[in-house]
């Protein structure tokens, strides 16, 4: 199913673990420094460049060179989104992204902040970059350049980004704590075949 941004709440909460979607319109990257500075602005009372709400937030530091006049995009992996776990709660409660991509889930926190403020969390695989290049049309701008090329703020237009699965929905399931769940309950049978006690 290929959703086009920006989501509102209702699209957003009928989305649920195990969904495969794609996405077209506006993504915006931010990594650790990106968070950092939103969350400044806030802090001073300062209107971010770009509007997140309903949006979607892309745990990236793509390479992208300039063209001429124009960026270009070469990659676009996702980066392990536990970066962000001290930072993403607050910044879901205050900028109100519809989505978050990245790789490897997130922490409770931050789960509890989707379910109370309506945002999924999209997985993409990791180590597919170039493949995942293909789905953004191209690139729109850039905001906090001076932040360095992964850190800073891209805008980008994609069409048919992904395929990606909802790994955390805005109910508060996630299948990282699934997956953790059915380790934890067949471990002691492993060990025991194992002859490991």
């Amino acid at each position: 199913m290929n959703l086009e941004l920006p989501l509102d709440a209702e699209k957003v909460r009928a989305l649920h673990c195990g969904d495969t979607v794609t996405l077209s319109g506006t993504i915006f990257t931010g990594r650790d420094e990106m968070h950092i500075r939103a969350l400044e602005f806030l802090d001073e009372g300062r209107q971010l460049p770009v509007d997140l709400r309903g949006g979607a937030l892309f745990h990236c530091g793509p390479i992208i060179v300039r063209d001429h006049e124009e960026w270009k995009l070469v990659a676009a992996g996702p980066t392990t989104s536990a970066r962000m776990n001290t930072l993403e709660p607050r910044f879901i409660e205050a900028f109100r992204p519809a989505v978050i991509i990245g790789k490897g889930g997130m922490s409770l926190p931050t789960v509890e902040a989707m379910r109370e403020n309506g945002s999924v969390y999209l997985a993409l695989t990791g180590g597919a970059a170039v493949l995942a290049a293909r789905g953004i049309r191209k690139v729109i701008g850039v905001e906090w350049l001076d932040l360095g090329m992964p850190e800073a703020l891209w805008i980008l237009e994609a069409d048919d980004f992904g395929p990606l699965t909802v790994a955390i929905d805005a109910h508060g399931n996630s299948i990282y704590e699934n997956v953790a769940m059915v380790v934890k309950e067949n471990l002691p049978g492993i060990m025991r075949s194992l002859g490991i006690e």
